[in-house]
């Protein structure tokens, strides 16, 4: 008798990372995901004609410190990948609590989603948001092919931050972040 947890059968590596071949479900993985708060940003970059071109992104991290590296991923599919793909920077905008409508303005597709926002332009001509949290101006350095999506790592040459509230992203909405003052019951 063995009491070893059963294990699933090696996958065979030609087919591991196919899509259709894996044995989870693609709208719960989703699901399990969004129990993971994240920040929300909107990822900017300029075209070689210097159109501006930006999408709300939360899946931005860190890698490094020294040197001072970032990642965020695109859908293979986004209609602005050859843009990203091609520019020489592009800046990360943390947005804040009162952002809300500026993330879902860029989330969406529309070829006027800078028309009536304040952005100045920051290395490599990528926009940089007013009022952002936070923003990051990055030289892309890499791409790396992951699945459905496109990693871009970035070396962060400039950066703003203030001690505006950011806001949160989870369970497929917005939120914020409470601290424990605010988060206490009065009795």
């Amino acid at each position: 008798m063995n009491d070893l947890p059963k294990q699933p059968a090696v996958p065979d590596p030609a087919n591991e990372f196919a899509s259709d071949n894996s044995p989870i479900d693609p709208r719960d993985f989703r699901n399990a995901l969004g129990t993971y708060a994240t920040g929300v940003t909107i990822i900017t970059a300029a075209a070689p004609d210097g159109k501006p071109y930006g999408l709300t992104c939360n899946s931005f991290a860190s890698v490094s410190l020294n040197p001072p590296l970032v990642l965020w991923s695109l859908v293979v599919y986004s209609s602005s990948l050859t843009v990203f793909q091609n520019a020489s920077h592009f800046t990360v905008n943390v947005l804040g609590a009162s952002q809300q409508a500026l993330a879902n303005k860029f989330a969406k597709s529309s070829d006027d989603k800078f028309s009536g926002v304040d952005w100045t332009p920051g290395l490599g001509n990528a926009p940089v948001l007013a009022e952002s949290v936070a923003n990051f101006q990055c030289r892309s350095v890499n791409r790396y092919y992951g699945g459905d999506h496109v990693i871009f790592l970035g070396a962060v040459e400039a950066y703003t931050y203030s001690a505006k509230e950011p806001l949160l992203f989870a369970r497929g909405t917005f939120g914020r972040f409470l601290t424990d003052d605010e988060g206490k019951k009065s009795p």
